[in-house]
């Protein structure tokens, strides 16, 4: 079988996501009869079906939903491996790392000082992002810090640097704050900081903080994440919530040296921390 093209796996992901062709034509700018053209021919030189056609809808099969899957990864790796191209040709390239501020478990400065030990990497650059995964995948940035479980994310790479039990994160004088640990129902009833979806409204700590002083709200969070804590507030382990995992990650298959050093460097600097108990 040839290559797939980007155009046939562009035209397809317009009509898996509008699972309309008029509207997939007019997104693409495109004829519908041409779009529609694309489409049986993708079919053929695949040798499945990808849609199901009725006079009323258009439905994906099973082999339509994994290609909608597979679609996005290689459409988003061609535009980031473009993208971190031309970040490569510029006079001064960097080595572009991504995290949360505060995001690093303390363990940063350990990992960049074994990092430059190392011959002939690139200066690293520290960029603050809310979402450090999306910006590996777009290309903005080379490998990230992220607190996520690593089977949440596809086509990266990762090395487990720190793994801690969540802390319950309270005012002093909370009813609870005397505990010496609790479960997520002792927690019913209170108003729970909850991770918003859109990462651009990501609160900072320090903001989060201020309103569990005030009462207004109660977090359960990686202990790393609460230090240094304000003496009005404090924390109790949560035990029936999964540990956080603070991860380095990086595009699969990347073929940077400097990432590979980066890697192994977190690798070096953490050993002795890869598990912290609260």
């Amino acid at each position: 079988m040839d290559r797939l093209e980007t155009r046939e796996l562009a035209y397809f992901l317009a009509v898996a996501e509008e699972l309309h062709f008029g509207r997939a034509a007019t997104r693409l700018g495109i004829a519908q009869p041409a779009l529609s053209k694309t489409i049986r021919q993708l079919e053929r030189r695949l040798g499945v079906t990808l849609l199901e056609r009725t006079s009323r809808a258009v439905a994906l099969t099973e082999a339509g939903r994994v290609l909608t899957r597979e679609a996005r990864v290689a459409l988003d790796a061609l535009s980031a491996a473009a993208l971190r191209t031309q970040r490569a040709g510029i006079r001064e390239p960097r080595l572009v790392l991504a995290m949360k501020p505060g995001g690093d478990g303390g363990l940063l400065p350990a990992i960049l000082a074994e990092y430059e030990r190392q011959p002939e990497v690139l200066p690293v650059e520290v960029a603050f992002d809310a979402d450090g995964a999306r910006s590996l995948r777009e290309g903005r940035a080379d490998a990230a810090l992220l607190y996520a479980p690593p089977d949440d994310l596809p086509g990266l790479d990762t090395e487990t640097l720190l793994t801690e039990a969540p802390v319950a994160v309270l005012p002093t004088s909370h009813p609870l704050a005397r505990r010496t640990s609790l479960q997520m129902a002792d927690l019913a009833g209170e108003c729970l900081h909850r991770k918003p979806t859109d990462p651009d409204a990501m609160q900072s700590i320090s903001a989060l903080m201020h309103l569990i002083a005030l009462g207004r709200k109660v977090a359960v969070l990686p202990r790393v994440l609460t230090t240094p804590l304000r003496d009005d507030l404090t924390t109790v382990p949560v035990v029936d919530v999964p540990p956080s995992v603070l991860l380095l990650a990086w595009p699969a298959h990347s073929t940077s040296p400097s990432v590979a050093a980066l890697a192994r460097a977190a690798t070096t600097a953490t050993r002795p921390t890869h598990s912290r108990r609260p």
